[in-house]
């Protein structure tokens, strides 16, 4: 993530400025640029997103969002993958899904940029859990492991093929591997 040259300013202000693409975040009084998609991110995110999708929505359990702004404990953050259970999606006056997300999400998954800091996703990530996220994953494609953070537990690193990634009770129909996982970059 790039640091925006910026003085402090507050959330308010913050989410008042025009979207950017790539997103911005607003973490700590600062705006933090999160670097542009590149293709084994976006690989990823998009089968992440289609694969939880297609084991939950349908029985309305879930539902997985690419880049979706979450605003919650001070901060406004755009995980790679946000997903809530369905009885936590934010509804509008017509019952259609809300534009603002003012909750954190139960489960979030990153996906390590070449040029992001693992630090600055780490403090994201860590920030979901305090406010209720029920797990997290950090996917670092380059040296093909998960980082797997269970609520007020030690983190676990995973990184063998046949290892089965831990997923939150909401979406237990969905199950994959290490080695899946990474198998989605192939052409």
């Amino acid at each position: 993530m790039v640091k925006s040259p910026t003085k402090t300013l507050t959330l308010e202000d913050f989410l008042k400025l025009p979207e950017t693409k790539p997103s911005s975040e607003y973490i700590n009084g600062q705006i933090i640029k999160k670097p542009m998609p590149q293709g084994k991110h976006s690989k990823l995110q998009g089968k992440l997103v289609t694969g939880i999708n297609e084991v939950v929505e349908s029985r309305k359990i879930a539902l997985a969002f690419p880049e979706l702004r979450c605003r919650f404990g001070g901060r406004s953050i755009v995980p790679d993958v946000a997903v809530f259970a369905w009885e936590r999606i934010p509804i509008d006056e017509r019952g259609d899904v809300a534009n603002v997300f003012k909750t954190y999400p139960d489960w979030t998954i990153e996906i390590l940029s070449p040029e992001q800091s693992q630090t600055k996703v780490t403090g994201n990530i860590l920030h979901c859990l305090k406010h209720g996220s029920r797990l997290s994953w950090l996917i670092d494609p380059g040296d093909r492991s998960v980082l797997v953070y269970p609520p007020k537990q030690q983190p676990e690193l995973l990184q063998e093929e046949q290892e089965i990634l831990p997923v939150p009770d909401l979406v237990s129909g969905f199950q994959l591997t290490i080695g899946q996982l990474f198998e989605w970059l192939k052409l």
